[in-house]
């Protein structure tokens, strides 16, 4: 962590903007989050706690003010939670070796990343057509980005949201809140195989700071969200960010390349 009230001040600014991008189409900003502390921390444990539970603090006000405004279908929702949950728990509880998780780590920020990009270009028209697919696809999904999400320390939702957008799974808007509400379960469930396999790993006296400042830009984007702003302009920012950072995090992290 930084050791200067300046380096920490910039810090939380910079959370505080990735909760605000995220938060508004509806993700935690745990990719980004962990980017960045792979620059300032010096345990990969400490980045996946601590990206969990930043994750876990953003989605939380979300989800809440999805499920007020009638877009959390936990019915439709259940598949996706029901393989995801345990999947998430068993990716967490894996001992990665660190070059390991950061070639995961960066190879998914930057899949995702691209994703992202080219939802943003396939947008054509307003009319949201959705299509039908069979009940065992949810589950297989759910399944697979849980264990993931578990392995990197992220929610998943930045996995799952680009991929049902593809396939017109629903609306955009129920999309973005079983995306928050799919953080927010697989969230939990990393954190606690985290604390079952003793590496939950977090400073909370400088991560007070970034908890606070998550805080406040996660309910700062839900409310741009839900006033109907389009994000796709968000989505493509962020995924030139994390497209980035996630090919610094692969090369060098990762692959211990040298420029």
């Amino acid at each position: 962590m930084p050791q200067n009230i300046e380096g920490l001040a910039l810090l939380c600014i910079g959370f505080f903007i990735i909760a605000t991008l995220y938060s508004s189409v509806g993700f935690g900003g745990g990719s980004s989050y962990l980017a960045i502390l792979t620059l300032v921390f010096t345990s990969f444990f400490a980045i996946r706690s601590t990206a969990l539970v930043c994750n876990l603090v953003v989605v939380s006000g979300s989800s809440y003010l999805y499920f007020k405004n009638g877009h959390l279908d936990f019915k439709k929702f259940l598949p996706f939670i029901i393989t995801s949950i345990p999947m998430a728990f068993l990716g967490a509880s894996f001992r990665l070796k660190e070059h390991i998780f950061f070639i995961i780590l960066g190879a998914a920020l930057i899949i995702s990343s691209l994703a992202l990009i080219y939802q943003t270009y396939k947008v054509t028209s307003s009319q949201e057509v959705n299509r039908n697919y069979p009940p065992y696809m949810n589950y297989i999904l759910g399944g697979g980005i849980g264990l993931l999400s578990g392995l990197v320390g992220i929610g998943g939702g930045i996995f799952l949201a680009p991929i049902l957008n593809h396939m017109k799974w629903d609306k955009s808007i129920k999309i973005a809140a079983l995306a928050s509400f799919f953080i927010l379960v697989n969230s939990v469930s990393g954190i606690g195989g985290l604390l079952i396999n003793g590496t939950f790993e977090i400073p909370w006296l400088e991560a007070s700071g970034l908890i606070v400042a998550v805080l406040l830009g996660g309910q700062l984007g839900i409310r741009i969200s839900l006033n109907k702003l389009t994000g796709n302009s968000i989505k493509l920012i962020t995924g030139i960010l994390v497209l980035i950072v996630g090919m610094r995090v692969l090369l060098i992290n990762g692959l211990g390349t040298q420029f």
